[in-house]
């Protein structure tokens, strides 16, 4: 499996501290079967994180799994804040994308619901680079506008879920919103977004079979992922039918 989405480099933002937290991550990543992952710091206002820093550290970080024997590719990305992104040149935003690739993993703000989103991501898509949105089962703007993360889809936009949403890590409201994004077929990539080894762990297709998606699993971890890194447009998602949703997650298919 990849995972496009994980906070491995250790001192660049709110991932691990030091390089022993990072190493414990991939032994994680390996055991649950991540062949890949893309270290995507956060470059927002508050981590002014930059290109060369990110590839400094995925380089360190190469060559500390190399000497461990930890058999773990990583790769250079960020998660873009949608505030900074706005800010930043087309340049800057292509230094950033996924694997030095087409896609950019752009994260809406979480805690607000920011006026004119929208408008932004498609601001940010008009520089030239193409837009994976981060977590927006988490983001208070798509909560507020259930069609949005549809019509930035049919936009030209694709869709992460953060994978232990699907089994309630965030909270039923974020679950709720997280299946009804993945059964109306708006989600395409499923990652861990970790953060360390235990508190916010490794973790792909476990959730995503423990949430009933086991016939997505592998195209949302493994065949979708794949071919944004290759540049190539998603293939088709499987047949599907989604299990009846219980009450209690607030919504009805």
């Amino acid at each position: 499996m990849i995972d496009l989405h994980c906070h491995i480099l250790p001192g660049v933002d709110d991932g691990p501290d030091d390089l022993e937290g990072s190493l414990a991550m991939a032994r994680e990543h390996v055991a649950r079967g991540v062949r890949t992952v893309v270290a995507t710091p956060h470059v927002s206002w508050d981590y002014r994180t930059t290109a060369d820093e990110i590839a400094h550290a995925v380089d360190a970080l190469g060559d500390a799994l190399r000497e461990e024997g930890i058999p773990l590719t990583v790769l250079p990305g960020a998660e873009v804040a949608l505030t900074r992104a706005v800010d930043l040149t087309r340049e800057e935003l292509a230094a950033l994308t996924l694997a030095g690739g087409r896609w950019l993993l752009l994260e809406a703000p979480i805690a607000v619901d920011a006026p004119g989103l929208e408008g932004m991501i498609g601001m940010v898509q008009g520089r030239g680079v193409r837009v994976l949105l981060a977590h927006p089962e988490r983001c208070a703007g798509f909560h507020g506008d259930p069609e949005l993360l549809g019509r930035l889809v049919r936009g030209g936009c694709l869709g992460q879920v953060t994978a232990s949403a699907l089994t309630g890590a965030f909270g039923r409201t974020v679950e709720a919103a997280a299946r009804r994004y993945v059964e109306l077929g708006w989600v395409h990539v499923a990652s861990s977004d970790s953060h360390d080894a235990v508190g916010r762990a490794p973790g792909l297709d476990g959730p995503v079979v423990a949430a009933g998606y086991e016939a997505l699993a592998g195209w949302l971890t493994d065949a979708v992922p794949t071919a944004l890194l290759a540049g190539d447009p998603p293939p088709e998602r499987p047949a599907f039918t989604a299990r009846r949703a219980k009450r209690r997650f607030g919504f009805r298919r």
